[in-house]
């Protein structure tokens, strides 16, 4: 929080607000702030586990996300997870329906009314599990991979037969070769390799001794002067055999091969569309298409016609390069063959997808990174950009998707959230959800999907179902009790940072060519390649107080251009342009670059600079004019771009023309931060990501007067200057005073709002004794007996034998007597600091920081609610619910299913059972963390306490 005193520098002339922030404009603002529309409420991801659905449960569930403050959701059909039968419901006996049939389509269909009716947003996951495929699809529909088989050439021999093939499996080409220092076969033959060797790590032929034989009948026919020691390679058009993942029952098959049209076209007219049409007159907001993750499709049936039509050459004779070093052109081959991999997958998949939702009225949402070889530039056949990944400190899938957004004018930008949080299930609470959503906002998201809502069958055991990696955002958890509050923050944050336009400073180039120089059979994925490309510079841009969005080749040709001293994507403009160990680059795009230095815009290289002009066709001449202009740019002492030897000076070198957006005087590498333009004001969403309290001068690169907006509770308060107001150039100083993993709203705007009441301090009044406690909503299923207890003193549940298996919301009631003073104070209800932690249990993110309420609680002041707790700082305003004399004090606590689950052994009643009939489709994931109850109820001090 930012609390008095608080240090205002003034700013200079040059950081003056535009004469557009008007008042009307500002009050515009904070409206959508304290009042966010609907479309802004987080969905969440519906597994549909079987799926063993009925109307009933599902119009329950739905009614359940709305009254606790979600807005929509994606359906998502996947394992199952108890037997037919083995559950009775109000419809009769358990049944898992079979995908795609009409009982499962009659469901949709059900759904999707239901939502409509509900004011929910329905979105649909095509198909079942990830990636895209299904029983429909044969071995030859299956995903495409590359494969080498070596054979030894028998003496004499005048051909020679390939090994026996897998199903789906076909040779392209044979090859005759010598052994160079090549890794040793695996098996004698064909090999399925992995990792960044890929599917040649086994071929022990040189690829430069590699040259193209003919085939006939299959076999390949060996020269007569081979050379006695010669070998023989085939290239395979073959499969990964990859499975669907995570299937629904009678889901289970191929995933598809992205890069056939004819197969995507099958898996639309097979899949998409019966489930679209399944939907009636309510079609669904948007069509998903959830991971990608097909490890290593790099290849299809149709590559080599595809190769020649798009690169001008043929790739047959020169296939050997994606194996090594075949020669001075071997990396600009890769490139080209990793080129067309990703034009294909935009062509032939992306682009159908999103004609596909348009032609039924909804939108399309992608996860377009991973494997097949999407890049950035594939967000273009994308309505709605998602992404994946709290790690905000570095390169990654949330950060570039929101870039593609910002690129490409797109105002929402959603983020598969919480896919791992707290690990195992149950253990995630508000703080933790809170804490991560943060990290996702910082990284230009705008729109939360939690991962996620299982659906749970009626009649299930407590704690009912879930998903085997994730959290759990139903009713199954006591913390619900404050689940309204908490969807509120994260739609009052999704709302606030849609408005107006992203202010990112740098715009980081992704060196798409160089990553697919990279590629090699078994390891294409673009967004990672050009990810490991850029070093460490995008922690330092981030320490040195720059924001970032990415951008690449194919985005800059389709919106980039410059003005004046900016790199303009429509409406969104960058002063600042870096490349980060970049060699390969198109001569277009370092002649637009050029052009932005020209003009003045800030062009800063670190490691290298451009040197090579990419593709096979690439010239002699090519390569010079790069380098000329590359040399020209960054060398000599006319050149007005910048070279630095490391990423870490980066920032260094852009401050010299721009001064940090947000420079903050302490450890820089925990505080995060977004900044949009608006025309209501300079709005920055800040982050203290780290469990320790931050205390810190911040300077932000704006003037106006600023303002506190409470994300919690809507409330805006002006930020007075100091009394010792002091000048500075660089903006706009603020004293920020955060607690662990708090964030703040800070809004520059032209009015002067008048400065808050003040009033004298009161001495703090000690609560902590003497507070009657009723055990008596313990959560449904636990078998918990009500009971009561007098708490002299404030300690854990689970000190008490009689309590330490309760889960479930608990009250706590006193009567307190204040003075007139107290009472007619400005004065929150303070519960203590907590204590930070190093908890290291489980996967995924979790708040290391152990709070003095466990785990959130709800305040009551003579009768009226006064707020929740369940983050830092741990305080509920009372102001004006106190009077003079007695007051009635109510605290309802709610915990974590956890306890109630250590009571006993975690229901895993059914998944033998099921494995055994359906077969190993998941694993709990850390039962072994659900065996120990975790401390709960009020842990620290209560105070009431001036504000």
């Amino acid at each position: 929080m930012l609390r008095r005193p608080l240090y205002l520098l003034a700013c200079s002339a040059i950081f003056a607000l535009s004469s557009g922030f008007a008042r009307a404009d500002t009050a515009a603002l904070e409206k959508t702030f304290q009042t966010p529309p609907d479309d802004a409420r987080i969905n969440v991801r519906w597994w549909w586990f079987g799926p063993a659905v009925t109307k009933t449960e599902l119009a329950r569930e739905m009614q359940s996300m709305k009254d606790n403050g979600i807005g929509g959701f994606e359906v998502q059909p996947t394992y199952p997870l108890a037997l037919d039968g083995s559950l009775q419901t109000s419809t009769g006996p358990l049944k898992n329906i079979v995908w795609m049939s009409p009982e499962f389509l009659d469901m949709l269909n059900f759904t999707a009314g239901k939502a409509k009716d509900l004011g929910l947003q329905f979105n649909l996951t095509l198909g079942s599990g990830w990636p895209y495929g299904g029983p429909m699809f044969t071995a030859d529909e299956g995903a495409g991979a590359l494969e080498f088989a070596e054979v030894a050439l028998p003496a004499g021999a005048k051909s020679v037969a390939p090994p026996q093939l897998r199903p789906g499996r076909h040779v392209i080409a044979a090859y005759i070769g010598e052994p160079g220092n090549n890794a040793a076969p695996q098996n004698g033959g064909g090999f399925r390799g992995r990792g960044r060797g890929g599917r040649g790590a086994g071929v022990t032929v040189a690829p430069a001794s590699m040259k193209l034989i003919p085939l006939q009948n299959g076999e390949a026919q060996i020269p007569a002067d081979a050379p006695a020691n010669a070998r023989v390679v085939f290239a395979i058009s073959g499969r990964t055999g990859m499975q669907v993942k995570r299937p629904a029952v009678g889901a289970e098959g191929n995933v598809i091969d992205h890069l056939s049209p004819t197969v995507v076209d099958k898996f639309i007219s097979d899949v998409a569309e019966k489930e679209i049409a399944a939907c009636g007159p309510n079609p669904p907001h948007s069509i998903f298409c959830d991971s990608l993750e097909v490890a290593g499709e790099d290849w299809t049936d149709t590559f080599f016609d595809e190769f020649q039509k798009r690169r001008g050459y043929d790739l047959k004779p020169l296939l050997p390069a994606l194996l090594g070093d075949s020669g001075p052109k071997a990396d600009e081959i890769r490139h080209d063959w990793g080129q067309t991999l990703t034009e294909m997958f935009d062509d032939n998949f992306n682009g159908k997808f999103k004609t596909l939702a348009h032609a039924h009225n909804s939108l399309f949402r992608e996860q377009a990174y991973g494997s097949p070889s999407a890049g950035e530039l594939s967000y273009i056949n994308t309505d709605l950009p998602e992404g994946e990944g709290y790690q905000w400190h570095g390169y990654r899938a949330t950060r570039y998707a929101a870039s593609a957004s910002h690129l490409l004018g797109v105002p929402v930008t959603s983020s598969e959230t919480f896919t791992w949080i707290h690990s195992a299930v149950f253990r995630a609470v508000p703080l933790d959800i809170k804490a991560e959503a943060d990290l996702h906002f910082i990284q230009g998201v705008n729109q939360i999907v939690c991962h996620g809502y299982p659906y749970t069958a009626e009649g299930a055991p407590f704690p009912g179902w879930s998903f085997y990696a994730a959290g759990v955002f139903d009713e199954q958890n006591p913390w619900y009790l404050v689940m309204p509050d908490l969807t509120k923050y994260l739609q009052r944050m999704s709302a606030i940072l849609r408005q107006g336009q992203p202010a990112n400073d740098v715009a980081l180039y992704l060196a798409n060519d160089d990553a697919w120089a990279n590629f090699r059979p078994g390891s294409i994925s673009l967004s990672d390649g050009v990810g490991r490309l850029l070093g460490d510079v995008v922690p330092s841009l981030l320490d040195g107080g720059y924001n970032m969005d990415f951008f690449d080749d194919g985005i800059l040709d389709a919106r980039g251009k410059v003005d004046g001293g900016t790199l303009a994507f429509g409406d969104v403009k960058y002063k600042t342009v870096v490349l980060a160990g970049v060699e390969h680059m198109p001569l277009s795009t370092l002649k637009k670059l050029e052009q932005f230095a020209d003009a003045g815009g800030t062009v800063v290289a670190s490691r290298s600079i451009p040197s090579i002009a990419p593709g096979y066709k690439a010239t002699d001449a090519d390569n010079q004019a790069v380098q000329e202009i590359s040399n020209r740019l960054f060398k000599g002492d006319s050149a007005k771009g910048i070279f630095v030897q490391n990423d870490a000076d980066v920032p260094a070198a852009i401050a010299k023309h721009l001064a940090p957006d947000l420079a903050v005087s302490k450890d820089s590498s925990v505080i995060g931060f977004i900044h949009r333009h608006t025309d209501g004001g300079e709005l920055y969403f800040v982050a203290n990501t780290s469990n320790q309290q931050q205390d810190l001068d911040a300077t932000f690169r704006a003037a106006g007067h600023p303002e506190r907006w409470d994300a919690m509770t809507g409330k805006v308060t002006p930020l007075a200057p100091a009394a010792n107001e002091q000048k500075s150039g660089n903006g706009t100083t603020l004293h920020l005073a955060l607690a662990p993993y708090e964030s703040e709203v800070v809004v520059f705007t032209d009015r002067q709002l008048p400065p808050a009441p003040t009033a004298a301090p009161t001495k703090p009044l000690d609560i902590s004794t003497g507070w009657s406690v009723k055990f008596d909503k313990p959560l449904k299923g636990t078998g918990f007996q009500p009971t009561s207890e007098t708490m002299d003193k404030l300690t854990s549940w689970t000190d008490n034998d009689k309590t330490k298996n309760f889960s479930g919301t608990a009250t706590y009631e006193k009567t307190i007597t204040v003075d007139p003073a107290t009472a007619g104070a400005s004065t929150v209800l303070s519960f203590g600091k907590g204590t930070p932690s190093n908890e290291r249990g489980g996967q995924g993110f979790h708040a290391e920081f152990d709070g003095p309420v466990r785990d959130v609680a709800v305040v009551t002041v003579n009768g009226k609610r006064a707020g929740a707790v369940f983050c830092p700082p741990y305080q509920v305003d009372i102001t004006g619910l106190l009077k003079p004399g007695a007051n009635q004090i109510a605290i309802e606590v709610a915990n974590t299913s956890v306890n109630a689950i250590a009571a006993k052994p975690y229901p895993t009643y059914d998944y033998q059972a099921v494995t055994a009939k359906y077969g190993n489709r998941f694993q709990p994931q850390g039962m072994q963390l659900l065996s120990q109850p975790l401390p709960s109820g009020i842990l620290g001090t209560l105070t009431i306490e001036s504000k």
